[in-house]
């Protein structure tokens, strides 16, 4: 990296040149959850924005590829931070050489298209925690609101040029002082508002938690209340950028893992493992593959029409 000299209430500058493909938008889109995502946005030029509060502070970095490499600019008390962490954000530990997907068409077609994909790596535990958890046990349209209003009502503008319209997530004390009927407006029922003060109340040991091997992290996070399997490796994913930890007991993956590899339109997660077994050690890379190889499952009958507990 290449810092610049500003101040750190400026801009400060930084580019990071690779010796191998980079995919922005690729590797950072698990990050988002869904386009009106307050803390992840993308421009029409491929620039990835990314409000964070970071050991130092809030901080806002947008991140653009280009052939010189990936020009990074960021604002904020974070933003030495966020520049800091570009070339581990966007992969650069993240050695795909060891995955062998060479026998399977659908997968090895997706890799040699995406030469620039890596897994994401965050180093932030609540911040890709906290999504999580409002994403638990409800339809993805649920979640996002509620994650959308969490962040403009509790949330703070981004440093730097976007705010507000780009905001920062809650900090965990934030989280905590959330009265129980603002989360009902936001759609939040009181088991997850419960998973995450308990969260909030050990947040900094959690983050503790990213310097831990996959599974070390996924059992540290589980002793939370509220904090389950699957909520633990969506959060391992992201912010350790782990290549194995696999999504058990999501209502989608499953059916997408066991449709792309067999064809068949529906499977569970015990067959999804056993598919996935042959890349053990890499099964996420897998799955990343895979979702974004733009092959979906078929659909049967109509969507689910969740229920808004707001109105209740």
């Amino acid at each position: 990296m290449e810092p610049g000299l500003c101040t750190v209430a400026e801009a400060i500058e930084s580019t990071w040149r690779p010796d191998r493909a980079v995919d922005v938008l690729a590797t950072l889109g698990s990050l988002r959850r869904g386009t009106g995502d307050p803390a992840h946005q993308v421009d029409a030029d491929g620039t990835f924005w990314w409000a964070a509060l970071t050991p130092n502070g809030p901080g806002t970095v947008a991140l653009r590829g280009a052939r010189d490499g990936v020009h990074a600019t960021a604002w904020g008390a974070g933003a030495e931070w966020l520049l800091a962490g570009v070339p581990e954000l966007l992969g650069a530990n993240d050695d795909w050489s060891g995955l062998d997907v060479s026998g399977h068409p659908l997968l090895h077609g997706t890799r040699r298209r995406l030469p620039g994909l890596r897994l994401a790596r965050t180093r932030l535990v609540f911040d890709s925690l906290l999504p999580a958890v409002l994403e638990q046990r409800v339809t993805g349209m649920e979640a996002r609101r509620g994650w959308r209003g969490l962040l403009r009502r509790f949330g703070q503008p981004a440093p730097g040029p976007r705010g507000p319209r780009l905001r920062v997530p809650p900090s965990p004390a934030a989280v905590l002082d959330v009265p129980t009927w603002d989360w009902h407006r936001l759609g939040v029922d009181i088991t997850r508002q419960r998973a995450l003060r308990a969260a909030a109340t050990v947040a900094d040991r959690l983050e503790q938690s990213v310097t831990l091997p996959g599974p070390q992290a996924v059992a540290r996070l589980r002793v939370v209340p509220g904090i389950g399997e699957w909520t633990a490796a969506e959060t391992v994913q992201r912010a350790m950028g782990d290549p194995d930890t696999v999504s058990v007991g999501d209502y989608h993956i499953h059916d997408q893992v066991v449709h792309a590899l067999t064809g068949r339109p529906r499977g569970d997660d015990a067959e999804m493992l056993r598919l996935l077994d042959p890349w053990a050690g890499h099964r996420q890379r897998v799955v990343r593959l895979i979702e974004l190889s733009g092959v979906a499952k078929p659909r049967f009958g109509p969507r689910y029409a969740p229920r808004d507990m707001r109105a209740m």
